[in-house]
């Protein structure tokens, strides 16, 4: 009966609707879950009555947990038990107050646990409360994953920080947030409700992550006010008993812009005084505040290069302040001049980190740690690891990484990110010759620094999904993985997360792992290769293609593209120098072209669209054949989580289908907007002959035009054949009709149109009379990713309908209502033989 019924449960968790609020921690019933549960422990013991304690949450996670994988309520008592059958959970100090000595005392670093199941005996001892927590989590997440056997070990953090950092505004908004409003924030002040703030810091502490960092490093000075900072005691108050520590982002000119002194002069007495007064009022609220974030003299942030200072006598500021109080100051080494011209050959934002910070090491106060991006530019789908790394001998460091896909795809795209992030902490850059990873210079292991780890950025909002997508989830689990223990492999992470999220069956296993593990090299190939970075408008969104806002600015993402060559020379004899930032040995490969990987040859070579790469290809070639296969690789995404119907619940599956079909969508506006640009500009022509050729397609500007005209899409490689048709006001229907020339048949009908925020065009779609389908555009309702009000890469998306019988000679008739400023733009239709893309 008892087997009966954990079937049965089995199969309601999976029809039932799931939003994702859940994330991993579902705690949904294991196979066989029957016929475990009798070496299931019958009682939980959290030693310490406080409902404030993370020990008294570690029992109520238990309890929690147990119940919904085994069916089973246990009871939770703070008083020590002599009963075989427990769940023990408490901290080093309390476990040998009740129990006695405790053998493994001495090998438990701060945060790390023991864990010992043998049976129905269970042993969790933290070293602290919070190293309690995230065993009875490790506990639980076995049990949800079906791992019954008995183990026995130690776990110790690599790094003591392992923060987020949320880029939340004052206003509810949130800077590179494509999850919704945040859950932080709303007209300028801390929420009242702080619930949704309690469940984050659950599933933080889940993945053991210690700290958190609530609002923008372009910080508001507003952060300060009193009411706000009886509203940020409020928010400590709700993650604490996660062991979750609140820090806050801190605008430098706030003693001038808000304490209405003269100056914000670090070496000021007055502005030194002041921060210790408002750090004093802080911590009397939040007194185990985590401590501060500084955003200095970058991007037009005010800093202590105003005053002649350096950035370390304006970190030791904040130091000096949060010191009594045992606080850490992040201080970003994201400091750049984005006014730099292009014309210098010498010229380059990438050896900005080292000019900044490179004569300033040993000077920072030991509660500061120089938060460094993993590669010397902005998050790109490929840099190589940031030479800063190597070259902080004195000084803490800690690596920052992006959760949200600022430009990698902002959560529409499928992009497993662990493997980049595996590449570089992997990365041996060999300081005095001796072994040097990246891991192990942020974990303080290195160079022997107190302090040291991880800062990821992340911008949940309220989304049910928490980042606006299920499968991008995965990259926030792995973060918390691999800040605690980076040694562990993407996969395994990965299907650990795929298991707790979507359950045991073995081809949802093996399907999101296959999606998962080519996404990143697909998105790559798709978007930017070779190192040329991610080829995305950055003066604008970060969300689709516009290699041209590279160069010709002053924000120093430059590939220097011109007719006859491309890339950027970092090279010591005759670029910008950047190659000699690193230590000998990387620099020396580095400095030499036959030796550069080819994954990083336009990052650090210029070099002639026709230089030949090791795979034999010409870098033109290269950059036409790796656009069109990753976008048939994401075309692939489609059917394989097709094929997962009726084995993920119906609200999940529709909602990650309907993003896999935008992505295979988009990658195709990606792989022609890449490839025409790069074709046009260096005439050279794709030795296949698809470039430019897309014999399934009808263009929009060739249709009968009634209400209806030709728009010349900006920038031009946005539009196949670089133009569309647009409504002739935003108030007429526009109606554009052609006869087909296809022989008859059955086809995939697509149409690519633009879909721009600020309003909601409707389509209508006829052939031969018969209505194939109507739609809205309304994308900016359904996908988080940063709108447009243009047509271009970044409002370009198609619609789809499959298997539509077609006759030559049949009417196509394409109606568009345009709606606010959307003028029911249509770039083209294409009538797709089954299996063709076009």
């Amino acid at each position: 009966m008892r087997l009966f019924i954990s079937a049965l449960l089995l199969a309601l968790r999976l029809v039932a609707a799931e939003d994702g609020s859940a994330a991993w921690l579902r705690y949904a019933p294991v196979p066989h879950a029957a016929n475990t549960s009798r070496i299931t422990p019958s009682e939980i013991v959290a030693l310490n009555s406080t409902k404030s304690s993370p020990v008294y949450t570690a029992g109520q996670e238990l309890q929690r947990g147990i119940a919904g994988i085994f069916g089973r309520k246990l009871n939770v008592s703070a008083q020590a038990s002599s009963a075989l059958s427990t769940i023990v959970v408490g901290t080093l100090e309390t476990f040998t107050d009740a129990y006695g000595d405790f053998d493994e005392a001495e090998d438990l670093e701060e945060d790390g646990f023991f864990l010992c199941a043998t049976g129905d005996k269970v042993v969790i001892v933290g070293q602290n409360e919070r190293g309690a927590l995230y065993g009875a989590f490790e506990y639980l997440s076995r049990l949800a994953q079906g791992h019954i056997s008995s183990v026995s070990f130690i776990s110790n953090p690599s790094a003591p920080i392992r923060w987020t950092n949320e880029w939340d505004n004052l206003d509810g908004s949130i800077e590179r947030g494509f999850a919704g409003p945040s859950i932080f924030f709303r007209n300028g002040f801390v929420v009242d409700n702080v619930t949704r703030v309690a469940e984050y810091a659950r599933l933080l502490a889940s993945i053991r992550i210690n700290g958190i960092i609530i609002n923008n490093v372009n910080a508001d000075v507003q952060v300060l006010s009193a009411r706000n900072i009886e509203g940020l005691a409020r928010l400590a108050d709700v993650m604490r008993p996660y062991g979750v520590q609140l820090g806050i982002s801190l605008n430098f000119a706030s003693p001038e812009d808000f304490g209405k002194l003269n100056s914000y002069d670090p070496l000021d007495p007055k502005v030194d005084a002041w921060w210790a007064n408002v750090t004093n009022q802080i911590y009397a609220k939040v007194p185990d505040m985590a401590g501060y974030l500084v955003k200095a003299n970058s991007e037009g942030q005010a800093g202590p290069l105003t005053y002649n200072r350096t950035l370390a006598d304006g970190a030791n500021m904040f130091a000096r302040a949060v010191e009594p109080y045992g606080g850490v100051v992040m201080f970003r080494a994201f400091v750049y001049d984005n006014h730099i011209n292009e014309t210098d050959w010498k010229a380059d934002r990438a050896n900005a980190q080292l000019e900044f910070f490179q004569n300033l090491d040993g000077k920072f106060n030991d509660n500061v740690v120089v938060q460094i991006k993993y590669g010397p530019i902005d998050f790109q789908v490929r840099e190589p690891a940031s030479p800063l790394f190597s070259a902080l001998h004195h000084t803490n460091t800690a690596i920052e990484l992006q959760i949200t896909q600022e430009y990698l795809g902002q959560q529409c795209h499928l992009v497993y990110l662990a493997p980049l992030w595996k590449e570089i902490l992997e990365f041996d850059l060999r300081a005095d010759g001796r072994p040097s990873k990246v891991k192990d210079i942020v974990s303080s292991e290195r160079f022997n620094r107190p302090l040291g780890g991880y800062a990821g950025v992340v911008n949940v909002g309220t989304n049910s999904t928490w980042l606006g997508s299920h499968l991008a989830m995965s990259n926030l689990y792995a973060y918390g993985r691999l800040a605690w223990d980076p040694s562990l492999e993407s996969e395994a992470i990965l299907q650990d997360w795929i298991r707790l999220t979507f359950g045991f069956d073995q081809k949802v296993l093996n399907t999101i792992t296959d999606m998962s593990m080519k996404s990143w090299p697909a998105y790559e190939n798709y978007s930017g290769n070779l190192g040329i970075q991610t080829l995305t408008d950055i003066t604008y969104t970060h969300f689709g293609p516009n290699p041209a806002s590279q160069d010709n600015n002053g924000w120093g993402q430059w590939t220097r593209a011109d007719k006859f060559s491309i890339g950027m020379d970092r090279t010591v004899n005759n670029g910008t120098g950047n190659a000699g930032n690193y230590p000998p040995e990387i620099a020396n490969m580095y400095e030499n072209i036959e030796t550069t990987p080819d994954n990083l040859l336009l990052w650090f070579h210029h070099v002639p669209y026709t230089q030949r790469l090791k795979s034999g290809k010409t870098v033109i070639q290269h950059f036409y054949d790796a656009h069109y296969e990753g976008s048939a690789v994401a075309q692939t995404f489609v059917k394989q989580w097709e094929s997962l119907k009726g084995k993920v619940d119906m609200e999940r599956y529709e909602h990650v289908l309907f993003r896999q079909v935008f992505q295979a969508g988009h990658s195709l506006v990606w792989r022609d907007s890449i490839n025409e640009f790069y074709h046009n500009l260096s005439e050279i022509p794709d030795d296949l002959r698809r470039v430019g050729n897309h014999p399934y397609r009808l263009e929009a500007e060739d249709m009968r035009l009634v209400g209806y005209k030709p728009y010349s899409v900006s920038p031009f490689e946005t539009a196949s054949g670089y133009t569309a048709i647009v409504t002739t006001s935003n108030s007429s229907v526009g109606v554009a009709t052609a006869n087909i020339t296809f022989a008859s048949g059955t086809y995939d009908v697509a149409v690519n149109y633009y879909d721009l925020i600020g309003g909601k065009a409707q389509y209508h779609l006829e052939i031969g009379n018969r209505t194939i389908g109507a739609w809205t555009g309304d994308l900016e309702d359904k996908l988080g990713h940063t709108p447009s009000i243009y047509l271009d890469g970044h409002s370009a998306t198609r619609i789809t309908f499959k298997g539509v019988e077609v006759r030559r000679g049949n009417m196509v008739k394409i109606t568009g209502q345009p709606n606010g400023i959307e003028p029911a733009p249509i770039d083209y239709i294409s009538f797709l033989p089954p299996g063709i893309v076009d």
